[in-house]
């Protein structure tokens, strides 16, 4: 409630700002994200906190330069108070929007980061940072920020249409670096009745060189951003660009001249014609007076309501951006009160599921956001500066075939992972199903395995880092809504060195079945591992088996050894999944059982890697190795360590029934 009465009160300043100097309503600018990372901080009543409100008063007072969409303010003769400050509008908007955004950002920053040294907020009409240290003439890209448009290229048009938008982007780009205002738009004909619109923006207070830099920087961020949709863009401290498939942009004030550059002297506002000046004044004072709470409370309400639509509408990824454009752990952290609001105090209602890790509940953030939320065990031995600097890694990762990890809490003994939310839960809960094991026939079990490849592959070879899941199983195979697979608990992270191609463990964790023979036995792991993993995977999507329901037949070994009789038979057809009997292409199925038999080798030499697997499902000119009999199951059973870890063959889960140990990644630097 008192956040509603402070938001109303800086709603009563902003208003009668705009009455007395303006006499017209202004329209709340378009909230994007903010950023005010809490590593230096100032106190209340502070001589910071002082010079901070001079400049913010400057920056959006009538003398600041609007007609040039910048300006900057100091304050302070102290080093350790002083205070820097900037404010960019957009180059298409008008010098009176312009001036609106400002103060009312000047006034919205110190709510949202009431204690920070350093804060940077974006609407779409303006920017205004401030810091403690001097910002002006010097090229930042972090701290930065991302959205998208939430619709895709089709297929059919992807490869045009990137060709399209990076000619496009490297051209305006290079416009705007080599002009006064550092601001320039252009647009593209992508096919005969579609043209992308494009637009970018340094400070001008950056040299030509500067600039470019910026931009250049930002851009190579597209394919994390970005990739294949119709719309996106990129707001950094010192430059933004942005694209989209309709003008977003004012094309009647971009084709007329120019506003004049930084260097010239500050417009004079525009007075009112003789005699009349000072009776407006009055008329519009005394209207306002009487009305002005009734109007404030419900523009209030109305403002609030549009934001958060505005919210659900845009898909937006914040990320604070470090010099590799790698998202840093303090944007991605969440508050506990937030993640108690999201669960209702995780509440039974909420919970998805539980397992030896911990619980996972259904959360709806403060933004309209569905998120998945993963409360691990307090029994994780895991250090909390540990656990922060691997969520950093994963959250690194960037694929359609991965579940995006949103963030983190890290509260005492609380751990809490906050995962995207995919609607139609795991592949186990369709596969193994009788009923609704139908859904997934052929065609749709075909695309899960191809996605589950791509998703692998980007982890073992196209990852900024090579990281090894290690506890590839169906329960992590997570299904959105048009049952696409995404790989989740991919969870907590190890960096070693550069040229490190395997591994070895004195503990062994995963889940029976899955795991590898040089992994069971040995504690060695590598990419193989997972290839291993995901042979299985194949095998159980075309049997619509349970690896583990072999252990209750007599005779029958595991999985692996029951495909391999079977297809030394010359029967592999006969271990096809009922469910979907009559809607499958018989080489497609034969061919992805061979590539599943080469994937559960033994020796993981033979084993294929993940690229090579998705040529070989994608051309049925390529020739298949004869596959190798594993032999898993015995040598398995045999190993003293897997007796000790107090496992079974009916045993879901090897070792200790933690997420953060049943899925340890391993990360090699590129």
């Amino acid at each position: 409630m008192s956040s509603c009465f402070e938001y109303s009160v800086s709603l009563i300043s902003v208003f009668f700002f705009i009455i007395l100097n303006t006499a017209s309503s202004a329209t709340v600018p378009t909230y994007l994200f903010h950023i005010c990372p809490n590593t230096t901080t100032f106190t209340r009543n502070s001589t910071y906190l002082t010079n901070l409100r001079t400049v913010l008063s400057s920056l959006s007072s009538p003398n600041a330069d609007y007609a040039s969409r910048f300006d900057n303010a100091t304050a302070g003769d102290d080093n350790n108070n002083r205070v820097y400050g900037v404010f960019l509008c957009r180059g298409d908007v008008s010098a009176e929007i312009c001036r609106d955004c400002v103060a009312f950002a000047a006034n919205e920053t110190l709510h949202r980061c009431p204690r920070e040294k350093e804060t940077v907020i974006w609407y779409d009409e303006c920017m205004v940072r401030y810091s403690n240290q001097s910002i002006v003439g010097k090229m930042r890209v972090r701290p930065a920020a991302f959205l998208y448009n939430k619709q895709n290229v089709t297929e059919s048009q992807l490869s045009r249409f990137n060709e399209s938008l990076a000619a496009l982007l490297i051209d305006v780009s290079v416009k705007a670096a080599s002009s006064s205002t550092k601001f320039a738009t252009e647009k593209a004909n992508f096919t005969v009745f579609q043209t992308i619109y494009s637009l970018v923006q340094c400070t001008p207070d950056l040299t030509n060189l500067d600039c470019e830099s910026c931009l250049r920087q930002t851009i190579d961020r597209l394919p994390i951003c970005c990739d294949r949709r119709i719309g996106g863009r990129v707001i950094a401290s010192s430059c933004s660009f942005r694209y989209e498939l309709y003008p977003f942009y004012n094309e009647t004030i971009t084709a007329a001249a120019p506003p004049p550059s930084v260097s010239a002297p500050p417009p004079q506002l525009s007075s009112q014609p003789p005699g009349k000046g000072k009776s407006s004044t009055v008329v519009v004072t005394a209207v306002a007076v009487p009305v002005s709470v009734c109007l404030l409370l419900l523009g209030a309400a109305c403002c609030l309501l549009a934001r958060r639509r505005r919210r659900n509408k845009l898909s937006a990824e914040g990320e604070d951006l470090d010099e590799d454009g790698i998202t840093s752990t303090e944007t991605l952290h969440f508050q506990f009160s937030e993640i108690e609001a999201a669960t209702d105090k995780f509440s039974d209602s909420n919970k998805l599921g539980h397992g030896g890790f911990g619980e996972v509940f259904k959360g709806q953030l403060i933004t309209g956001e569905t998120v998945a939320i993963k409360r691990l065990s307090r029994g994780s031995t895991q250090g909390a500066e540990e656990f922060k600097n691997e969520v950093d890694v994963v959250a690194k990762l960037q694929h359609r075939n991965l579940a995006k990890l949103l963030g983190y809490c890290l509260d005492g003994e609380e751990k809490i992972l906050v995962y995207e939310f995919v609607p139609n839960k795991s592949l186990d809960y369709f596969l193994f199903d009788n009923e609704k094991s139908r859904l997934l026939d052929w065609q749709r079990r075909y695309k899960i395995i191809e996605g589950i490849a791509r998703g692998i592959l980007y982890l073992h070879r196209d990852s900024r880092l090579t990281i090894i899941h290690r506890d590839l199983k169906a329960s992590n195979i997570l299904l959105d809504a048009d049952l696409s697979p995404k790989i989740s608990d991919f969870g907590m992270a190890r960096i070693f060195g550069v040229d490190q191609t395997q591994a070895n463990t004195q503990r062994i964790v995963g889940t029976y079945g899955y795991m590898s023979p040089e992994y069971a036995i040995h504690g060695q792991y590598s990419v193989k591992s997972d290839v291993y993993s995901f042979g299985v995977l194949v095998l159980e999507l075309i049997t619509g088996k349970k690896n583990s329901s072999f252990y209750e037949e007599d005779g029958l070994g595991d999985l692996v050894t029951y495909v391999w009789k079977l297809w030394v038979n010359n029967s592999p057809l006969e271990l096809v999944d009922e469910a979907m009997r009559g809607s499958f292409q018989t080489n497609e199925v034969i061919r992805c059982i061979h590539i599943a038999l080469l994937c559960v080798q033994d020796d993981s030499s033979e084993r294929p890697s993940m690229d090579n697997i998705l040529v070989m499902m994608n051309s049925f000119t390529v020739t298949l190795p004869i596959p190798k009999r594993s032999g898993l199951h015995l040598r398995t059973m045999r190993d003293p360590r897997v007796q000790q870890s107090g496992a079974s063959p009916s045993d879901q889960s090897l070792t200790s029934k933690s997420v953060d140990d049943s899925s340890i990644t391993i990360v090699y630097p590129r």
